[in-house]
């Protein structure tokens, strides 16, 4: 069985462009050849499968190398934060397989030593309050094509900064009335080093520091210097941040001293999934405004939703390994996550019986009172994974759209005068139907061959025919709801519309509750999690509020890619 813990694919290849830079840095001794990263989530939201990515690679480049890794969230704003937050992150990364060294850190926990460096900054001369709201400020940074207009404040004594600085923290001055800036250039050609601002006033009660600071810094400025409090060496980061390094670089250079170890900065390109969205705030609003079912729907792109829909770890990482790390933004197809979690859960799903949409089927000739247990295999993948028995008797359910009246040509289901084999067990012909007032087939009457079944060495049953169904029988049938899913968005692009809310292309057929469903008696034992395949249907996982006598099931995902059929179709 794969090792939990090992986070690299283990077939060979190339080095990607991180893992380069990492292996010179090595070779040249930089940071004495230390590899050490860290993953530094914002507590705001749950994770997604787009931070997995970013998981993925920081724990396993550190574990490549014989590294570590740290875990620290960024909680500098506490307005978004909350520990709900907190508790599912670390959850997410353990379920991944990662493991931090030491206890999960946070920003918080440098919250003096960042307030005594934005000191020195100021005593330096480069930081100073501005009294300007933040509207006039932004108007001020001027656009990439023209330069910024320096603050009337920027000329502040250092005496004068430092004692406002100081009355700030003090709790003095309300929100938004004033704000530290670095001194940098407002004629920069990138506009992040306009004197970008390095704390705010924010008056809210944090979730770890509760009300012992009224002032917070700034992400630029919390992120690096966290990164060298740390001793991070490379500090690997989403594209979006590559216009931020140099202010990364100029913040790490006001504290950086020979003797200690430099944070490199290197970004990446994100992840970027069709039919989807990656934005946490988009997120938020869905679950906010109960668009969907909580932050661990399974429709959801988070870690947690997808653990809930059957997604193995394994299948996740192995996602994460294919799709690489790229230098530039690309748009990753669904499909091939689908086609990770489909190919991991074959080698290792029990196959079982379940009848979602059931009619129930009579064999006339089948012995009344008779039962049988017959043998089938758990998984034709794996021949470790044995066989068991599963009940037979005169009556069964089998799917409605696998009976025909009036069938097309090449029609190989069942049908009157029609034969089949039930899988594992004997072959049979239709023979009439019974219908309701309404004209609706109710039960189905046929008829079976005694010496067709499966294995039992007889020439009969080696007699082959062309369709083979799944069923239950009737008499030992459980009944559970389960929960088929589309995908969330009927576009593949529903953020990137202008003018148009991404919410206008939520798919109204997400899900479908099917509540009268028929399983083999064997899956009344099955615990929350555990993930089978449903013969001929797909591959089905059973509900975390899931109960003996009210059992639960979600649809992982299809034994085919649907979607792309029903395009080859169009």
């Amino acid at each position: 069985m794969e090792d939990k813990s090992e986070l690299l694919n283990s077939e060979e290849r190339s080095l990607n462009f991180i893992e380069q830079i990492v292996e010179t840095d090595i070779q040249n001794k930089k940071n004495k050849g230390l590899v050490y990263t860290r993953f530094p989530p914002e507590p705001n939201g749950y994770l997604h499968i787009g931070h997995a990515k970013s998981i993925v690679l920081n724990f396993g480049v550190a574990q490549k190398y014989g590294g570590k890794t740290n875990l620290r969230f960024d909680d500098t704003n506490p307005v978004t934060e909350d520990t709900e937050y907190v508790d599912s992150i670390q959850e997410d990364i353990k379920w991944l397989g990662a493991e931090w060294v030491g206890e999960a850190r946070y920003a918080s926990d440098y919250f003096e030593q960042l307030y005594q460096w934005a000191e020195k900054i100021i005593l330096d001369g480069k930081a100073y309050v501005d009294d300007q709201s933040a509207e006039i400020i932004s108007q001020q940074k001027g656009t990439p094509t023209q330069p910024g207009t320096e603050s009337p404040y920027r000329s502040r004594s250092v005496e004068e900064n430092l004692d406002l600085f100081r009355r700030m923290r003090a709790g003095e001055f309300k929100n938004g009335v004033k704000v530290l800036r670095a001194k940098i250039d407002m004629a920069s050609p990138n506009m992040h080093m306009r004197d970008p601002i390095m704390y705010r006033i924010l008056h809210a009660h944090h979730h770890r520091t509760r009300d012992q600071w009224c002032i917070y810094p700034m992400y630029d400025y919390a992120h690096g210097q966290s990164d060298y409090i740390e001793g991070i060496t490379h500090s690997l980061c989403t594209l979006e941040f590559e216009v931020h390094r140099p202010l990364y670089d100029w913040f790490l250079e006001q504290i950086y001293t020979q003797e200690t170890v430099r944070p490199r900065q290197i970004e990446f390109a994100r992840l970027n999934l069709n039919y989807t969205v990656m934005s946490k705030r988009k997120l938020l609003e869905l679950v906010n405004k109960k668009l969907v079912n909580g932050w661990d729907d399974p429709r959801m792109p988070t870690i947690t939703g997808l653990r809930r829909r059957g997604y193995t770890p394994e299948a996740i990482r192995t996602f994460a390994d294919r799709i690489g790390i790229a230098r530039r933004d690309n748009i990753i197809d669904v499909g091939l996550l689908e086609f990770s979690i489909r190919e991991d859960l074959n080698k290792k799903a029990t196959r079982v019986m379940a009848v979602l949409d059931p009619i129930k089927l009579v064999i006339d000739n089948y012995p009344n009172g008779k039962e049988e247990w017959l043998e089938t295999e758990n998984n034709p993948e794996d021949e470790s994974a044995g066989k068991r028995k599963i009940p037979f008797g005169r009556e069964l359910f089998i799917e409605r759209d696998d009976f025909m009246e009036n069938p097309p040509k090449k029609y190989f289901r069942l049908s009157p005068g029609n034969e089949v084999r039930l899988k594992s067990a004997y072959i049979i012909k239709c023979v009439n139907v019974e219908k309701d007032e309404n004209g609706v087939i109710k039960l189905i009457h046929c008829t079976y061959d005694e010496e067709s079944r499966s294995g039992s060495g007889t020439e009969a049953s080696k007699r082959k025919v062309k369709g083979t169904l799944h069923w239950v029988s009737a008499q030992h049938a459980i009944d559970a709801e389960v929960r088929l899913y589309d995908r969330l968005f009927n576009d593949p692009d529903p953020a990137g519309h202008k003018d148009v809310d991404f919410k206008e292309f939520l798919n109204p057929d997400s899900l479908t509750i099917l509540k009268n469903c028929k399983l083999e008696p064997m899956l009344a034992n099955a615990k929350a999690g555990e993930g089978f395949q449903f013969q001929r249907l797909g591959y089905f996982s059973v509900d975390k509020d899931s109960m003996p006598n009210n059992l639960l099931f979600n649809k992982t995902v299809g034994l085919k890619d649907a979607w792309a059929k029903e395009m080859v179709k169009e």
